[in-house]
């Protein structure tokens, strides 16, 4: 999980504070030494660090923390309040009055442009109901245009290419399609380099004066820490840029990248890859962000995740099966799989507040364990499917041998199924329809107490 080392550092100077009671200023100044070396060994630049502490140490300090009731969670309440401010507001991708707008996405070689300008596509074709259009402008790297067109097939959005054509000139036939073809969102995938030189930026400026861009969203890898800080501020200087999109989040325990974009640049983070996988994109959410790291919980993101993972109308059949208590094993296959496209157990855990997300780091569905929970379902008949109470010996050998597995898996699978059928009358007979109420109006709840 990204920031997992911040928020248990800063877990752990809070805790302390708390212990304390009341507080002094030299138990401030203890703390915001450890809140330094925490914020420097999350890769957050020195710069961006010291300015920082200094504005946190300056109202910590003052009488109305001091003489506060609850002077910690004040101090905490005042390093909330100063993340948020470093990380900006969230800002949505600039859209063109007049379609088709173009969103060009430039970064150094293996940033993840293609991929993730492809989740980006999808995520306004499903939230905001666009029909985009990929564009392959990256002529150089072996493979690009294939790569673009293979990802596009497996969203179903189209990609427009014209081989080695001079990239400019790709970007220009690429918005007269989109507006011919009525595709009102036109993303850009440019070459990239493995190092900022004159060249790729002079391609760049081309592309920018032919088509006029209406976003220039700048594609960084996280992991590389201050390397993505160092590269925004160069494409920025020498490009201009409108945001940043951070790829790999899931995979950069430290975050430093994240904490320091903004303040260096100036340009918002509007969005972050959290996965591999080609629904795994988030809008960036700084106030949410700075709420799991001191622990509190993204109950928000986890919603609009579950939104995105489970279809409206399925779960509206969902709920009418629980309220029956007809949860059969379909259902429960389906449950495992999207628990799994909504990221790893210890993510979704980080998104709850007070949740221990340290206690299962690392924690996912494990891959083969859903397979052969996958092939030991398909492997029965309708019948058995919809009441596994009629499997005997021999029905549950064919199972396994059509499965590959052992008869002790089946059982496996069929015993932790009747513990989810016990939770699931548990749950019906007291107030689950209040649990399947809308995500919507939850979340639209959640957001006025905001």
């Amino acid at each position: 999980m990204a920031f997992e080392s911040l928020s248990e550092k800063l877990g752990a100077v809070f805790k302390k504070l708390r212990g304390k009671g009341r507080i002094n200023e030299a138990d401030i100044k203890e703390a915001m030494r450890e809140v330094r070396l925490a914020l420097l060994e999350a890769d957050v630049s020195y710069k961006v660090t010291k300015s920082f502490i200094a504005a946190v140490s300056a109202r910590a300090v003052g009488a109305d923390v001091l003489d506060s009731l609850t002077p910690a969670q004040t101090v905490i309440k005042i390093v909330n309040e100063e993340l948020c401010a470093l990380m900006g507001e969230g800002a949505k991708i600039n859209i063109s009055p007049q379609p088709p707008s173009v969103v060009m996405l430039v970064g150094l070689q293996g940033a993840g442009k293609t991929t993730n300008g492809a989740k980006l596509a999808e995520l306004m074709r499903k939230r905001d109901g666009k029909r985009p259009l990929l564009a392959a402008c990256d002529i150089y790297r072996p493979a690009a245009i294939e790569q673009l067109q293979t990802v596009g097939a497996k969203l179903g959005i189209p990609v427009f290419q014209m081989g080695t054509a001079n990239p400019a000139d790709i970007a220009a036939a690429a918005v007269a399609h989109a507006a011919k073809h009525g595709n009102d969102v036109v993303f850009l995938d440019t070459a990239g380099r493995l190092h900022i030189d004159e060249e790729l930026m002079r391609e760049l400026r081309d592309i920018k004066e032919r088509v006029k861009p209406s976003e220039i969203l700048l594609v960084v890898d996280a992991m590389t820490g201050q390397d993505a800080v160092n590269a925004a501020e160069s494409f920025d200087a020498q490009l201009g840029i409108d945001g940043v999109m951070l790829t790999k989040l899931d995979g950069d325990a430290r975050g430093g990248a994240a904490l320091s974009v903004r303040a260096v640049t100036g340009k918002p983070i509007k969005f972050v890859g959290t996965g591999e996988k080609l629904d795994q994109i988030d809008v960036f959410h700084p106030d949410r962000m700075v709420s799991r790291i001191l622990g509190m919980g993204d109950v928000l993101t986890l919603i609009e995740r579950a939104e995105r993972s489970m279809d409206e109308k399925r779960a509206g059949e969902l709920a009418e099966k629980l309220l029956k208590s007809r949860f059969t094993l379909n259902d429960y296959y389906e449950q495992l799989s999207q628990v799994k496209s909504m990221g790893g157990v210890s993510d979704i855990l980080g998104m709850l507040p007070g949740a221990d997300a340290g206690a299962l780091s690392g924690a996912a569905i494990d891959e083969r364990m859903m397979a052969r929970t996958e092939a030991i379902i398909l492997s029965m008949t309708p019948r058995e499917r919809d009441d596994p109470a009629i499997l005997g010996s021999s029905r549950k050998k064919r199972i396994a041998a059509g499965s590959g597995v052992s008869v002790v898996d089946v059982n496996r699978l069929l015993k932790q199924f009747d513990a989810a059928q016990t939770v699931i009358k548990q749950m019906s007979r007291g107030k689950l329809p209040a649990m399947f109420a809308s995500n919507k109006k939850l979340k639209n709840s959640l957001l006025r107490l905001k």
